[in-house]
């Protein structure tokens, strides 16, 4: 099974930068957005028969926002983590015979880290709400998780350490994630490889000299480890200051 995630920042903007014959080129069998940046209605997106398509959309226009494209029917979905908790559209969670997938758009510390102390709690519980579904059967989570966890996923470490995405309680909150029996897919099979970015600032020439941040993941219950077979980084793919990341998972949804 191949899955795929894309922070894509805004998917209407990313469609008139190719955004479908990426989706189709990558042939996946589960596709995961973040930042989708839309409303109900806003965009038809014509899969045919061949994708069912699950959106959570935030209340707040033009922000956030999660969509998952599957062929493979679910058993269940979920918006939010707590039923009356889902202003921002962040978390989407889908059941298949043999895991859950949730798809994550992390909430952001800020520039400032005026947001911090929010983003603390919210891993927090996110991180419970993780733990809780692994009680029943393995666990799939992908999406734009805000953070750099090792210095080796970030271009500047020692200059950057202590900004957004690269504090040390963010990279805290990903290491008790990680020991609370979850993998990174892509250390998993790569635990060495230096210069692997899923984003890059909009500054000029950044992204031309990778000077980038590896945010986007996909971790999976310890007891799927076994069943990774591929985890990869489109550096390649653009239309977003995201690139997709993937997965391919040696399992029947």
């Amino acid at each position: 099974m191949k899955l795929m995630s894309w922070n894509v920042n805004g998917l209407r903007a990313c469609i008139n930068k190719g955004f479908m014959d990426r989706f189709q080129e990558a042939d996946a069998d589960i596709y995961c957005l973040q930042e989708t940046k839309l409303q109900e209605g806003q965009i038809e997106l014509d899969h045919g028969e061949a994708y069912g398509q699950y959106w959570n959309y935030a209340v707040k226009k033009g922000y956030s926002g999660t969509a998952v494209f599957t062929r493979v029917r679910p058993l269940t979905i979920r918006y939010g983590l707590e039923a009356d908790e889902e202003p921002e559209g962040r978390v989407l969670t889908l059941e298949f015979e043999a895991f859950y997938l949730v798809n994550v758009y992390t909430p952001n510390a800020r520039r400032d880290l005026s947001r911090l102390p929010f983003r603390m709690e919210w891993e927090d519980r996110f991180r419970a709400y993780l733990m809780q579904l692994d009680k029943h059967k393995p666990v799939v989570v992908c999406g734009d998780m805000n953070v750099a966890h090792q210095e080796i996923d970030i271009k500047n470490a020692k200059s950057n350490r202590g900004n957004s995405g690269f504090t040390d309680e963010e990279r805290e909150k990903m290491t008790l994630l990680l020991e609370s029996g979850f993998v990174d897919t892509f250390r998993l099979l790569h635990p060495d490889k230096q210069d692997a970015y899923s984003w890059w600032s909009y500054m000029p020439k950044v992204r031309e000299r990778n000077v980038g941040w590896r945010i986007d993941y996909f971790l999976v219950s310890e007891r799927l480890s076994s069943k990774v077979k591929e985890a990869f980084i489109c550096l390649e793919v653009m239309g977003s200051d995201h690139c997709p990341v993937g997965l391919v998972l040696e399992v029947e949804a």
